[in-house]
Order: structure tokens, then sequence, then C-alpha cells
């Protein structure tokens, strides 16, 4: 129960910096909230709902019109797969579903352990070296399906 107070005070020591907010505060709140909290909690939303007087449907159907805003945590790990031209072109369609595999998750979802969440971007700006993925800041570049268990495999171990 504490934690869920601690969630709620740290909501709401942000929303302080709004002071006489309206409609136009509510991206830059919800990029605040969620660069404390890691996600856009379902408390986070009725919060800013009631701060700002709007309803939660409008606060979600703009958060989620954005690709930026997430509603669940990230997982330790958090896997970026590049789906770019020169990406796409180097077979990086296949790697996405050889990672939805072996993490037994969708795109947009964290495995069950909270390890690793899964996220497809446009483009990582590493062409040269395609198709790549980003894994918590660490860039692995010239990808196959067949190294794919391997690399997890690695992150699992490290995270004993």
């Amino acid at each position: 129960m504490s934690t869920t107070v601690s969630v709620e005070e740290g909501i709401r020591a942000i929303l302080e910096n709004y002071p006489n907010a309206g409609r136009d505060s509510l991206i830059p709140i919800l990029q605040e909230i969620q660069e404390k909290q890691g996600y856009l909690s379902r408390e986070a939303v009725v919060l800013v709902g009631d701060f700002l007087k709007l309803p939660t449907s409008k606060i979600y159907g703009v958060a989620t019109f954005y690709n930026q805003f997430r509603f669940t945590p990230q997982g330790k790990y958090h896997i970026q797969i590049c789906r770019g031209t020169a990406c796409h072109v180097k077979g990086s369609a296949a790697v996405l579903e050889a990672l939805k595999r072996e993490l037994k998750v969708a795109p947009g979802e964290t495995t069950r352990d909270g390890l690793f969440s899964l996220e497809i971007v446009a483009c990582i700006g590493a062409c040269g070296l395609a198709p790549v993925m980003n894994i918590s800041g660490n860039f692995h570049a010239n990808l196959t399906t067949q190294k794919i268990p391997e690399i997890i495999k690695s992150y699992r171990k490290a995270a004993e």
C-alpha cells in the first residue's frame, strides 16, 4: 500500500509544477510522468484527468495517438528492433519473428518475468549494420534469426 501512496505522491508532485494548467499542458505532463514512472499507469491517467478536468477517455485518446507513450512498464532490458528500409531489406522481419518466438511476447509487451520488453522502431540510424537492434543501449548488428537465442540467453544470464 505504501508503494501506491508514493506513486500517487510522485504524480501529484509533477502536477504541482503545472499551476493553472489547461489541456495544452497534457502532453508535457504525460511525458514527465512517463519519464519518472517509466510508463503511464491507470492511476496516473485518472489523476491527470482530475487535475486537468478532462475525461480519462480524452487522455487515453491523446496518449494512444503518440507512439512515445506506454501503458505497461518496460522490462529490465528494453529491446528496440529496427524495421527501417535497410533493416527490412536485410531481413529484420524474420529477426522480429525470432524475437517474438524466443521471448513469447508481441511488440509493445513485456515478458512475464519482467526482463524484456519489445518495441518496433522505424529507424535506429545504423543502416550500414542492418539488420540491427538496440537492447538497453547496446547495439547488435548484422543480425540473423540464428543469433537471437544466444543474444537473449546472454542477457538472461547477466540478470541472474
